[in-house]
């Protein structure tokens, strides 16, 4: 029960019949019995009487306990019930004090309606009301609070204990706007009487507050007498003021007068238990003035230093707080204490609230992935939202507070959309690069000039990139995207510096290109014709050539806008790429210079000044075609033993020409190394290293190894020179003739004395001169004698048997009468390339197709 009687203690609400909050009439707020439980459950009316209608909507909890225990969770759901937060500034708070038993939750339930426990006149004289307990009024705007004291000077507490007293007093004052003291008609003029320890014990503590608020003190006198309250009123006010100066104060406060603190009302109302009738009809004239009671000439009329409601809770919490603790209540410090705490609450709700916002979450979500149209706007609009509504219900704070706490709040969502804000422009800078890139791109496909085509777009996307920053702007914040734009410009003038330098070196590479493609065939045309021109048309081609195409690359580059220095760099480059051509064309020509050489003594020596090739009959001069031929291949190993694009003049040619030919004539007289031989050297006078291509010593080598691969067509043309006069002279010498004369004329006579040996040699040289015709002797011999004798050697015998046959066949049809041909036969055998002449007596002409060889009867011979 102990635990039952202080949870009931505290308890917020308790519902009565009518559905009213507070405590059920007749139960003692510290004692709960089982009776007590049992009129909860079958709760009865507070008031008897039918004339007294109570609000409906009227509610009330324990605040304090009579231990001094504030009941944290009862106010808040008090406030909510209330919906206290809602009022803003529109309340007032009236509290009531006096004696014990002296009426005062009887004066409240008729006065605001409430439902305050009263005292049973029937069970004896007692304490009703312990602590501090608050409830709505019911019916009267603005909302008004009224907290029902636990009366003084009770003999519950004692004599000596006052402590409760001042702290509910001081309580009381630090938190109402009207405080209501209940004194008895009687005492008024009385030194003892009962009000005197209660007024001095407000006046006592008011001097506990910093900058107290200015409170109306409204004095109820009940129990009215005869005495008219014009005659009442001036006597309890100078009772009041005698009061007010013996209390000490501070020395600042000395001369401070009352009406400074305090408004002090008095009003007077008849006997409730003699008079109720005319009682409640004074309590009913009463009531009327707590209507707009804060408006201006009401009775809070001139109140100051007023708690937003929303703060109501938390501001008593504190002041409980620090009146328990015994300490001075700084009502201005405490009113900045409460502002700083609740506008600090209500930034932290508004940006919780803002955290779980739906469409906020939304745009963080869709900003992460592309680009958002109207970010700013959105965002804006958020933020505004949160802001307002945070304007909204700290507007009643105090103001440097609030305006702090604003600002934090602001800078924390500000913090809290930063990313997605800079998500927001790094996809526009990305989107901004790529439609750059893109548009650049077909603007160099249309044939813009590289420079204009890259300021224009260039500065089209930048001025897009700031719209886009601008859209995307908020106005809470004043975010430069420096960061962004810079990085932005940084991204397209790298993009254009890469493009250029890929457009640069695909130009430089078609004009190098095209430097190859007029250089490299020219000059190794030039270098094969090798004459005293060679180098000079090398020069004069290389300068044509490059002077077009760098007339051409100037013109293109041109469009790039690019600096002078890089300009002429680029030009030289070309230049001397040109130069790299016919270099390099001439190290490669110099590389195969001996089978060049040997290619050229070859054309020259085998073939005539017609480009026919030579035939060997033994009247031309070998020495002398050796000669020039010679001389040919070494004018080409002079011009390409160095390079000469500079026009300097040197004596290679006459140098070799000394060294190879004219030494070659006396080479066999003297062969003794000679110690002034111009060859037994490794570079060529005048002539600079970088530019030999083939050294003295290498010249030499070349031309000894030239000579030794073509001394073997110089023999092959002598041997075939004397074949072909040994071929040509068919007749023996003279002294030959004679001797067959002599020695031949026993074998002579011979023939002529038998006929038949005459004609068998005749027969036998008709067939041998077949033979010959047909192997066609003299024109195998001059390819050689070894070549013919290996050609005859495998077309005799076939030769032969094929004479023979034939004759064998002309023997048979001569014998055989003609039969009748028939034309297709005989066009058939036109046809496989026999004709035969029946009316002929000479023999036929044999032609084999497949043989090739061709066949002539003596006959015809």
């Amino acid at each position: 029960m102990a635990m039952l009687d202080r949870s009931l203690s505290v308890s917020p609400f308790f519902t009565s019949a009518a559905g009213d909050a507070g405590p059920a009439p007749g139960i003692h707020r510290d004692r709960v019995t089982a009776e007590d439980l049992r009129l909860y459950e079958h709760p009865r009316p507070i008031y008897s009487s039918p004339s007294v209608e109570m609000g409906e909507d009227c509610c009330s909890i324990q605040l304090i306990d009579g231990d001094g225990i504030f009941n944290v969770s009862g106010i808040e759901k008090f406030m909510k019930t209330v919906k206290l937060a809602e009022c803003g500034l529109s309340y007032a708070v009236v509290s009531i004090m006096g004696p014990q038993s002296s009426g005062k939750s009887t004066l409240l339930n008729h006065l605001f309606h409430t439902n305050f426990r009263e005292m049973d006149a029937f069970r004896g004289r007692s304490q009703t009301t312990r602590g501090i307990w608050l409830a709505r009024c019911a019916d009267i705007e603005p909302c008004t609070l009224v907290m029902d004291l636990e009366g003084t000077d009770g003999r519950e507490r004692g004599e000596d204990d006052t402590a409760f007293e001042k702290q509910s007093a001081l309580f009381a004052l630090a938190v109402s706007d009207i405080v209501l003291i209940n004194m008895w008609c009687h005492d008024i003029g009385r030194e003892q009487a009962a009000n005197k320890p209660l007024l001095k014990t407000v006046f006592q503590v008011m001097m506990r507050l910093f900058s107290p608020r200015k409170t109306t003190l409204l004095f109820v006198i009940r129990d009215k007498t005869k005495t008219p309250l014009a005659n009442l009123e001036p006597v309890l006010r100078e009772d009041i003021q005698k009061i007010w100066d013996s209390v000490s104060k501070p020395q600042a406060l000395e001369e401070t007068p009352l009406r400074e603190f305090f408004n002090v009302e008095v009003v007077a109302l008849s006997s409730y238990e003699e008079k109720e009738e005319l009682f409640k009809e004074q309590v009913a004239s009463l009531r009327q003035r707590f209507f707009h009671s804060i408006a201006p000439g009401g009775l809070a009329g001139d109140r100051r230093g007023v708690v937003p409601a929303s703060g109501f809770s938390f501001s008593t919490q504190q002041i409980w707080k620090v009146i328990k603790e015994n300490k001075d209540l700084d009502l201005p410090a405490h009113k900045v204490m409460v502002a700083t705490v609740r506008c600090e609450e209500i930034a932290n709700e508004k940006l919780a609230h803002i955290s779980a916002d739906e469409e906020w979450l939304q745009l963080e979500d869709a900003v992460q992935h592309h680009i958002v149209p109207g970010f700013g706007k959105k965002l804006t609009a958020i933020l505004d939202k949160c802001l307002s509504g945070y304007d909204m219900e700290a507007f009643y704070f105090d103001e440097g507070v609030r305006t702090a706490k604003r600002q934090q709040l602001e800078s924390k969502l500000l913090e809290m959309v930063y990313p997605a804000y800079q998500s927001m422009l790094g996809y526009l800078r990305s989107k901004t690069l790529d439609d750059f890139k893109e548009a650049f791109a077909k603007a160099l496909e249309r044939g813009e000039g590289f420079a204009v085509a890259a300021h224009t777009c260039a500065q089209s996307f930048k001025s897009k990139f700031e719209n886009g920053c601008e859209d995307a702007a908020i106005e809470q914040a004043r975010w430069e995207p420096l960061k962004f734009r810079e990085k932005l410009r940084r991204d397209i003038d790298a993009h254009v510096a890469s493009v250029r330098a890929a457009k640069l070196s695909e130009l430089s590479a078609q004009y190098e290109e095209q430097l190859n493609k007029a250089l490299a065939e020219p000059v190794e045309a030039l270098l094969d014709a090798a004459s005293d021109d060679t180098w000079p048309a090398i020069r004069k081609l290389l300068q044509r050539e490059t002077k077009s195409a760098i007339s051409g690359f100037s013109s293109a580059l041109s469009a790039f806008d690019i600096d002078q220095a890089t300009t002429d760099k680029m030009i030289a480059k070309l230049q001397e790429r040109a130069r790299n051509v016919v270099e390099s064309k001439t190290k490669e020509e110099a590389g195969s210079i001996l089978i060049r050489m040997k290619d050229r003594f070859t054309t020259l020596f085998s073939h005539d000044s017609d480009s026919m090739p030579r035939v060997w009959t033994g009247k031309e001069d070998i020495r002398a075609i050796t000669k020039a031929a010679r001389s040919a291949s070494l004018k080409l190993l002079s011009v390409m033993a160095a390079i000469r694009l500079d026009d300097e003049s040197d004596n290679i040619e006459n140098t070799l020409s000394l060294a190879l030919l004219d030494n070659a004539k006396s080479g066999n007289a003297n062969r003794s190394i000679q110690s002034s031989d111009p060859l037994a050297s490794s570079s060529w006078e005048e002539v600079s290293p970088t530019k030999t291509l083939i050294t003295p010593v290498q010249c030499k080598s070349l031309w000894r190894q030239f000579n030794a691969e073509t001394e073997y067509t110089v023999t092959q043309a002598i041997a075939a020179q004397e074949a072909n006069k040994r071929n040509n002279n068919w007749l023996p010498p003279p002294w030959a003739i004679v001797a067959i004369l002599v020695l031949g004329f026993n074998e002579f006579m011979t023939l002529l004395r038998n006929p038949l040996y005459l004609a068998v040699i005749f027969i036998a040289f008709l067939f041998g001169k077949a033979i010959w015709v047909q192997l066609d002797v003299s024109g195998e011999f001059q390819n050689g004698a070894l070549p013919g004798l290996l050609s005859l050697s495998t077309k005799f015998l076939p030769t032969v048997m094929n004479m023979l046959k034939r004759l064998a066949d002309e023997g048979q049809s001569a014998a055989a009468p003609e039969p009748r041909r028939n034309p297709e036969l005989a066009s058939k055998s036109f046809r496989n390339g026999i004709y035969d002449n029946s009316t002929s007596d000479a023999s036929s002409n044999i032609t084999s197709s497949e043989s090739g060889v061709e066949y002539s009867s003596p006959l015809k011979q």
